[in-house]
């Protein structure tokens, strides 16, 4: 799919094809809807039909759920926005814009290419204003805020939606609104006097409360709850650097100047920071700024005398990885600011660099993760300590602790860390310091199978009931609850027994804070009210329930289809997500009264006239007696008095793309697209790959060839047709696979690994992290390393196998790929070549490990489909091919 940065910027275009498609497509079928059961002569997907096909996206819903909104994304860039009416199917369009909001159920907003489109839902005028840089809502004053250029000067207008305006602002040089919403934030600037002023919405009272000189505010952040806020003041001249910080029903403003850090324990040279990557953050409670400080003291101003990279030995990281991550003494970090007693003290140091919060900002939690480097794992174990940010008091609390994503999590009340350790999870309790193996006595494993290519993870800690009560944790299926003590637990759900796998859905208004540290926040449940759940089923239906203390898990949908995003109101009366099967395009589906569904909008309608595939779920056994599944793609048009060729796509767990709708595109980052292949006559396969300790080359080449004999058995292909394909992993298990057996007529393989052993010593340019992490626990599960055990490496390796390779293979990467060395392709095509044994490789310059580059991503998806017509169907014809392998 190209990028949406793609578009043209041609309005009489976008207005002329937009009418097009939605009449059409949009138009026609609804009022000829009646005709879609009548037989219909069906005809071929062509090439030149692949524009039309585009990709569903559900963005908004009214408040009163009588409006949704959504957007269609097309390959060729002309993308749409569309509203329509849930009762009456009204729909209007709109370009498609960044920023959307309905506005007290009459209007609807978008932000198009510095354009403010606002539509009156109820009669369809269009209003649109230009040049405006942003804009927000304030639903409690009704009052659209409106930053645009005008005679060469940043202005603000405040106005209701119908227009009506309220006030104006000239010379303006940002804004921010409140999280309430009632206050509003501005800044201006006339005659090199900068003025900040806090303007409330509701009672129409301003508050100026600095006019200095020449002045840069930036960073402005809110209190949660917008009772207070934050922000920085620079000035031009002298680039002095002032915090502030000001309560509103106070109206006290408090002000940390840079100066002052050296009286209070800091480095004689410490600075405050404007720093991204380090917000501004105020507490819940509003007496605590945490902000960003430098000490510029700390870096040596001696250069040395060549460049010259010094890579040593003793380092805690290698020089490259310790540049992207490291450089702990030149980095900012993060103090408090007490603005009632103007006390401030540091709270990172080099020594200890990371921080996570607890949930009431009472306590940090820091780490150093180079305290146990070097190490070869993924991510390092560190030691946590635990600072009581009132008292200063430090507190080592937890050794050689994994700091994996979602292994430690402070609780969102800040009584409780929990932390998974030794296959179980754990709480410290805060107050009391002590530790609880809360999971020991409970017979389910709270790890598994969770990611692609990792052998076993977290299954999750979702968040924690009220007060912080029980903590709430995933097993493989299920959602259990227990108390901080490890007295109680509750299983919530019963999926182990159905294999359905059961987790909390992501609420669609779900506030998200501003953080500077690294924690994960996670949720407060109300376990006492319903909670949504998403649901994936071992037999491929997936759908969203209804869980209370009360009924259990009720379903709202599930259904051998894919079902995702669920959106909803707080009046819960309707239900908004989206559907789809490998037959069927998306569709914008709305449950009313629990069992009462209706489609509001069915992309792609032209489907209905083409030829299509279908998708099957099969079940098949390894060599070693494994139970495993496969999805298969049925040709569209499929004849069964046929025998097809068929092309096998390999990585590791597919068949959860079952369900999915794939259109028709050219532009692909890695060449292929299924439904291109089955709309040309073709089965695909996609099978999981159970990958074996010490042998992921081998148990790849068990799965995929059991897979391979179990769709040969249902007699529907030709067994002297079929082909392979892989990339990045995949590219490997297809080097591999191609050296150990002759089934495969034809094969491509892309950004995949060759050498095991001169890969495991490879740097990864995207981290600057040795790779060699990946092998002993991670991915391919090698358990040692390559001088340890020199045998399984050898014995897994394509290119230590490179000379009993017979198939036909086309070899790709991005020349420009820091994920996987291209030069790993390369060795490969070299060994290939010396031996005798015909191949090809393209290398796409300035692409890295997918590509990017619209008119690459064609060139690779044909030569893919040209690749196998040449082996599968014996299409001739591509001259490139024969030049290259005859």
């Amino acid at each position: 799919m190209r990028s949406h940065n793609t578009k043209k910027n041609v309005c009489t275009t976008f207005i002329k094809r937009l009418t097009q498609l939605l009449f059409v497509f949009y138009i026609l079928p609804l009022v000829a809807c009646p005709l879609w059961g009548q037989v219909v002569q069906k005809k071929i997907v062509e090439a030149s039909d692949n524009h039309l096909w585009g990709v569903l996206g559900l963005d908004k819903i009214s408040a009163d759920q009588e409006w949704v909104s959504y957007k269609m994304r097309y390959e060729n860039g002309i993308d749409s926005l569309f509203v329509q009416n849930t009762i009456t199917n009204k729909t209007y369009n709109l370009p498609y814009g960044d920023k959307t909001a309905f506005i007290n159920n009459n209007s609807f907003t978008t932000l198009f290419e510095k354009n403010l489109y606002i539509l009156n839902l109820k009669t369809g005028k269009q209003e649109i204003i230009k040049s405006v840089n942003q804009y927000n809502y304030s639903a409690l004053t009704n009052y659209l805020i409106i930053d645009y250029e005008a005679t060469n000067q940043q202005k603000m207008v405040i106005r209701n939606p119908d227009g009506r305006t309220k006030k104006e602002i000239s010379n303006l040089t940002g804004f921010s609104l409140s999280p309430d919403e009632q206050q509003l934030l501005y800044t201006t600037k006339v005659d090199n006097k900068s003025s900040i002023i806090l303007l409330n919405l509701k009672t129409q009272r301003e508050k100026q409360f600095l006019v200095e000189g020449r002045h840069n505010y930036a960073g402005v952040t809110w209190q949660r709850y917008g009772k207070s806020l934050a922000f920085i003041a620079k000035t031009e001249l002298t680039s002095e650097t002032s915090l502030f910080y000001y309560l509103v029903e106070q109206d006290k403003l408090f002000e940390l100047k840079s100066e002052t850090l050296a009286d209070s324990g800091f480095p004689d040279k410490a600075s405050l920071a404007d720093d991204n990557r380090m917000k501004l953050l105020v507490s819940d409670d509003m007496r605590k700024v945490f902000f960003a400080f430098k000490d510029t003291g700390n870096v040596s101003e001696n250069k040395p005398d060549s460049d010259v990279e010094i890579w040593n030995g003793n380092d805690k990281w290698v020089y490259a990885q310790e540049q992207i991550y490291g450089n702990f003494h030149r980095r900012s970090k993060i103090a408090l600011w007490f603005p009632l007693s103007n006390t401030i003290v540091p709270i990172t140091t080099e020594k200890l660099p990371k921080l996570m919060l607890t949930g009431n900002q009472d306590y940090a939690v820091l780490s150093n993760p180079k305290e146990y480097e070097p190490q070869f794992d993924q991510d390092g174990p560190r030691d946590f300590h635990i600072m009581n940010l009132q008292t200063v008091e430090k507190t080592l609390f937890l050794k050689k602790q994994s700091a994996y994503t979602n292994s430690i999590i402070p609780s969102p009340m800040g009584k409780y860390i929990a932390y998974f350790k030794e296959k179980n999870w754990w709480i410290y309790n805060i107050i009391d310091k002590t530790h609880t193996n809360i999971t020991k006595n409970i017979e389910t494993n709270f790890s598994a199978k969770e990611e692609i290519l990792n052998p076993e993870s977290i299954c999750g800690n979702p968040g924690w009931s009220l007060n912080d009560k029980e903590i709430l944790l995933y097993d493989q299926y299920d959602i259990w609850a227990i108390k901080p003590d490890g007295t109680s637990p509750r299983r919530l759900t019963r999926g182990r027994e159905s294999k359905v796998k059961y987790r909390i859905a992501e609420s669609p208004d779900k506030y998200t804070t501003v953080s500077l540290s690294d924690e994960i926040k996670i949720e407060n449940y109300d376990l006492q009210k319903e909670l949504y759940l998403s649901s994936v089923a071992d037999d491929g239906k997936t759908g969203f329930f209804k869980w209370t203390n009360h009924s259990g898990a009720i379903p709202l949908v599930h259904e051998d289809a894919l079902i995702s995003d669920l959106y909803y109101t707080q009046k819960k009366e309707k239900f908004f997500y989206l559907k789809q099967r490998f037959d069927l395009p998306i569709q914008l589906i709305m449950q009313h009264n629990k069992s009462k569904t209706k489609v509001v909008f069915q992309s792609n309608p032209q489907f209905h006239k083409y030829h299509w595939g279908a998708s099957e779920l099969i079940r098949y056994q390894n060599a070693k007696g494994e139970s495993l599944k496969a999805v298969l793609l049925y040709p569209a048009n499929y004849d069964p008095k046929k025998k097809y060729p068929m092309v096998v796509h390999i990585y590791e767990l597919q068949s959860k793309n079952l369900h999915q709708f794939v259109s028709p595109s050219l532009y692909n980052e890695t060449g292929f697209n299924p439904s291109l292949f089955t709309l040309n006559g073709y089965f695909v396969l996609l099978p999981d790959i159970a990958l074996a300790h010490q042998n992921p080359g081998i148990s790849a080449l068990d799965c995929t060839v059991s897979a391979v004999k179990k769709v040969i058995g249902k007699r529907l292909i030709n067994p002297m047709k079929i082909g392979l394909i892989g990339h990045s992993f995949g590219g490997y298990e297809s080097f591999f696979i191609c050296t150990q057996t002759n089934l495969f007529v034809a094969a491509i393989a892309g950004g995949g690994i060759t050498d095991l052993k001169s890969f495991y010593l490879t740097l990864n340019r995207n981290t600057g992290k040795p790779d060699m992490w990946r092998f002993e626990t991670s991915q391919w599960m090698m358990g040692k390393t390559p001088f340890e055990a020199p045998l399984p490496y050898w014995q897994n390796s394509p290119i230590d196998h490179v000379e009993k390779s017979k198939t036909p293979l086309l070899t790709w990467t991005g020349k420009n790929d820091r994920q996987v060395d291209p030069n790993q392709s390369m060795e490969y095509y070299l060994a290939l070549r010396r031996l005798g044994k015909k191949s090809i490789m393209l290398l796409y310059p300035s692409e890295g490990h997918v590509l990017q580059k619209p008119e690459n991503q064609q060139d690779l998806t044909m030569r893919t489909l040209q690749w196998f017509d040449y082996y599968l169907k014996d299409d001739l014809t591509n001259e490139w091919i024969t030049a290259g392998m005859q």
